[in-house]
């Protein structure tokens, strides 16, 4: 069997698992969020934090526990890194310099886990473990918090209540994240991923260099950040390394895990809306969009022309050669149609308009599809924007869900989709004004803007994927890199809640003959449209700047 037709099947593998796990896991996702029950142990948590796990919360009130949460969690995380020399388990390690410890805690906390540093000789085992493990799980649960709010203030009516924030935290944590955690961190150890707290693993014979790491707690941390669609890991190169990701086998593994939420979360919310169908368009629309961007990276980097990848059959440079170059793009697409950031190979490496893809891929908003919560939210952004646009075609007064879709409504959701734009392209070109920032791009001209391009799309969209090539590890991109990490992650949170809470005032709105059915095949048709040409006009004039020119040359 040639590499594409490995790849092909390694590809539809991967959907046939998705498909088969849709029901079963999105049930039960749907059940954890809607329980009228507390566990025992979740009421202990509730006791401890002095919550009253039945009270409710107004759109406003919700947000503020979101941030208060959040708030705290930088905080903490920042002054674990800044302490680190005093705490057991520190290895040695210097405290981490301010701006990295800034941007580090920033990433983790809103779900980006962007690393301009090398784990492995920058943090202690107790702070990759009780900090930014932690952050691995809780940022995610916050992502899927706020989806389900959102969710509701379609569900509700005539009233300003979208739930509880911190049951809806630890319900997620405790009922969705550790449980799947536990159970496929045993797949990954079974796969030949190294789980211990030993030191001095000699990786010479892996490498060939002379280098000695640390071992660490990898496992554990490798499944934690692909259920929570992270990047990061004990070893930068995370799901490159063969301690990470051994084996092909592993390979799939972690491309489900990151999948896993993600895909399952329109059956949730097609359950919550009381329309099953609804669930399945939105999936739907999420499939078409990640099938295409799969099917275009591995074409680009299988069939590129030039001497040296038609000499080689495929463009290979910067390819772990134990995947081979399909399971490398594919991961490549999955992990920037998510918010994963992890990679098994070097974007920078990638043919100039298939890194133009990757960087595509998270210009969509994150919503192919996305990242743990952030991509259900998003995508109904756009399935309002949708609806809207196709109300004024008809002149009819929007609906979406028995909703209408009015002023208010609607400025919600075009400043949405405005925010991440807004900071890629204004954090781009005062880092191309910057001649500070320019010293760190190893490439000039075209290149060299995709790398600077790359980095404020991935930190604005809260991807934390690296093009590579471009040292960020500077008080120059951890101050602005985080700044775009924490503008883009809560800026649209509150934007998605004020949505929740106008739409959850709401009364209800009968269904007529002029409704636009939206689960069938034309509005699928046309929330993809949208997406696609939303992103187009808003990013083609820097594209065009950057791998586009590179790829014409």
């Amino acid at each position: 069997m040639g590499t594409a037709g490995a790849g092909a099947v390694f590809i539809a593998s991967l959907i046939i698992a998705l498909v088969l796990v849709y029901k079963p896991f999105g049930d039960h996702m749907y059940r954890s969020v809607t329980s009228t029950r507390h566990t025992r142990a979740e009421r202990l948590v509730y006791r401890a934090v002095g919550v009253n796990p039945d009270g409710e919360q107004s759109w406003g009130v919700y947000a503020r526990s979101v941030l208060a949460f959040s708030a705290v969690s930088i905080l903490a995380l920042y002054l674990f890194q800044r302490v680190q020399n005093h705490l057991w388990l520190s290895l040695g390690f210097d405290p981490v310099k301010p701006d990295q410890a800034w941007n580090t805690a920033v990433s983790f906390v809103t779900n980006t886990n962007w690393q301009s540093y090398s784990g492995e000789s920058t943090m202690g085992h107790l702070v990759q473990m009780a900090g930014l493990a932690v952050q691995n799980f809780t940022s995610a649960a916050v992502g899927v918090a706020v989806a389900v709010a959102l969710v509701r203030g379609f569900t509700r009516s005539r009233t300003e209540q979208l739930g509880n924030f911190w049951v809806d935290l630890v319900r997620i944590c405790v009922r969705i994240l550790l449980p799947v955690a536990a159970v496929a961190a045993v797949a990954l150890i079974a796969g030949g991923v190294v789980q211990n707290l030993s030191g001095g693993t000699d990786v010479t014979t892996l490498t060939g260099g002379s280098q000695t790491i640390t071992g660490g707690p990898v496992a554990s941390q490798e499944v934690i950040k692909e259920l929570g669609t992270n990047g990061g890991g004990f070893y930068n190169a995370n799901s490159a390394h063969p301690f990470e990701n051994p084996t092909g086998w592993t390979n799939w593994i972690e491309l489900f895990l990151i999948l896993l939420i993600p895909f399952s979360l329109p059956r949730t919310f097609g359950r919550m809306v009381g329309d099953r169908r609804q669930g399945l368009a939105i999936a739907g629309i999420m499939a078409i969009l990640a099938i295409g961007s799969v099917i275009a990276i591995n074409a680009l980097q299988l069939a590129h022309g030039g001497t040296v990848p038609t000499a080689a059959g495929a463009a290979t440079e910067g390819t772990e050669t134990r995947f081979g170059v399909s399971q490398s793009a594919t991961f490549a697409a999955v992990t920037t149609l998510t918010s994963t950031g992890a990679v098994n190979s070097f974007h920078d490496s990638y043919t100039s308009l298939g890194g133009m893809v990757t960087m595509l891929n998270m210009m969509l908003g994150e919503v192919a599809p996305g990242g743990v919560g952030s991509g259900l939210y998003g995508m109904l952004i756009l399935a309002v924007i949708t609806v809207f646009v196709a109300g004024l075609m008809v002149g009819r007064t929007p609906e979406y869900l028995g909703k209408k879709i009015g002023a208010r409504e609607i400025k919600f959701a075009s400043l949405y989709l405005l925010t991440t734009p807004a900071l890629v392209l204004v954090g781009t070109a005062v880092a191309m004004g910057s001649a500070t920032a320019r010293a760190s791009m190893a490439n000039p001209g075209a290149h060299g803007l995709s790398e600077v391009l790359y980095a404020f799309t991935s930190a604005s969209n809260n991807n934390g994927s690296a093009f590579a090539g471009i040292s960020v590890n500077t008080t120059f991109y951890n101050t602005a890199l985080g700044l775009c990490m924490l503008l883009g992650r809560f800026l649209p949170i509150i934007l998605v809640l004020g949505l929740a809470g106008s739409l959850a005032r709401q009364t209800p709105v009968p269904q007529s003959a002029g409704t636009l059915r939206t689960y069938q095949p034309l509005f699928i048709g046309m929330v993809v449209a949208v997406t696609v040409i939303v992103v187009l006009l808003t990013y083609l004039p820097a594209l065009a700047l950057g791998p586009l020119a590179e790829g014409i040359r």
